[in-house]
């Protein structure tokens, strides 16, 4: 699926019917040959973007995965990365990629840090989580950051509802509520509760000062809008 060294689709269909943690750690070792691992471009958007902000200092990423974060953390910050994700198995080829960082197995709904990072970034993780649950994440997010310190993470515009991408996604997470309902353990992955203005006001909530800025390397929507924007919390 996807490419000769991606997962076939009996090992998504395995996935798809585990825990949220226990799927990542099955599909770890391909993880890196789905499309489901943020593209560089992106990547190379959100560091371009933070480029001028920085340098910074200690860097965190939240929900790392395989490592492809530390794309990001490593030429903006000047002391030591770290990255922090539930899944074992996500964190074991991280440790392989990228062994200079260090390495946290958390559930990042009570990181276990404390004033300890100027910048912290989190690429497509927003989706695992239900709306009741980012107010703990983002405040463990602002406890783990110093005084000052930032946390950013890009965020795609809704399609249009006349696209197939609008129906694509909606339709995703239908079938995700409908599996969910049926099958236990939960698989929490949903693309339309994480939208801009209720993030915003979380974050603000939670004690950030929020501002955005567009990724305009990404592209324009047909409305001449920013496909993605750049989330910048920092810590008041």
């Amino acid at each position: 699926m996807f490419s000769p060294q991606g997962p076939s689709l009996r090992e998504l269909v395995i996935q798809a019917l585990s825990s949220v943690e226990h799927g990542y750690d099955l599909l770890a070792p391909k993880f890196e040959h789905t499309p489901f691992r943020t593209p560089d471009d992106v990547l190379d958007a959100t560091a371009g973007a933070l480029r001028p902000l920085g340098p910074f200092g200690r860097g965190l990423d939240v929900c790392c995965g395989t490592g492809a974060g530390m794309r990001v953390l490593g030429p903006l910050c000047r002391g030591r990365v770290t990255g922090v994700d539930f899944s074992a198995g996500m964190l074991e080829q991280a440790r392989r990629a990228h062994p200079e960082a260090r390495w946290v197995r958390a559930d990042v709904r009570a990181l276990p840090f404390t004033g300890s990072f100027d910048l912290a970034v989190s690429f497509g993780a927003l989706g695992h989580f239900l709306p009741a649950e980012r107010p703990a994440l983002f405040a463990g997010v602002r406890r783990a950051l110093r005084p000052g310190g930032l946390f950013a993470f890009p965020i795609g515009a809704p399609p249009p509802v006349t696209s197939p991408g609008y129906w694509t996604l909606l339709g995703f997470d239908l079938a995700m509520r409908v599996r969910n309902a049926l099958w236990r353990p939960a698989f929490v992955m949903y693309y339309g509760t994480c939208r801009l203005s209720a993030v915003h006001d979380d974050l603000t909530a939670a004690g950030f000062a929020v501002t955005t800025v567009p990724l305009t390397a990404l592209g324009r929507r047909e409305d001449g809008g920013p496909r993605c924007r750049l989330v910048l919390a920092r810590r008041t």
